[in-house]
């Protein structure tokens, strides 16, 4: 872990996110706070979230996504026992420009949870990021 004021800062002053602050509290605090279990702790959190939630289809999956600054997702690919999505914004790109270490368990926990609700099956979701293309794939298994 990066955990110096001068990484800080470079996230704070180059990156243009929200402008809440969120890439300082995501991507230094809490896996500072959570430790080498912070992958699986923030893919709980992602699926109790869309648990608490209750969205009931994919656009309002992808309307939560886009109102909480996480992105565009989009699903690009259907198949039986799986579903692919894009997750795009400017702030991916930019993280990976400027070489920030990042995961999207939060955003692979809600997506998950959240297909479980509209399917009524179990499903997991691993996330793939693609720089070259500058986009997090989703990879959502449904296990019917």
């Amino acid at each position: 872990m990066k955990n110096n004021i001068k990484y800080i800062e470079s996230i704070a002053t180059e990156l243009e996110t929200t402008g809440t602050g969120y890439d300082l509290l995501r991507y230094v605090a809490l896996p500072d706070l959570l430790g080498e279990d912070a992958s699986v702790i923030l893919y709980v959190m992602g699926k109790n979230l869309a648990r608490a939630s209750a969205l009931k289809s994919i656009e309002e999956v992808s309307a939560f996504f886009h109102k909480t600054g996480w992105g565009s997702l989009e699903l690009v690919k259907e198949k039986r026992s799986e579903q692919i999505f894009k997750l795009q914004t400017r702030a991916i790109t930019e993280r990976d420009r400027l070489g920030i270490e990042t995961d999207y368990r939060l955003e692979s926990g809600f997506l998950a949870a959240s297909l479980e609700q509209i399917h009524s099956i179990r499903c997991e979701c691993i996330e793939e990021k693609k720089p070259r293309k500058n986009y997090v794939e989703l990879r959502v298994k449904l296990y019917k």
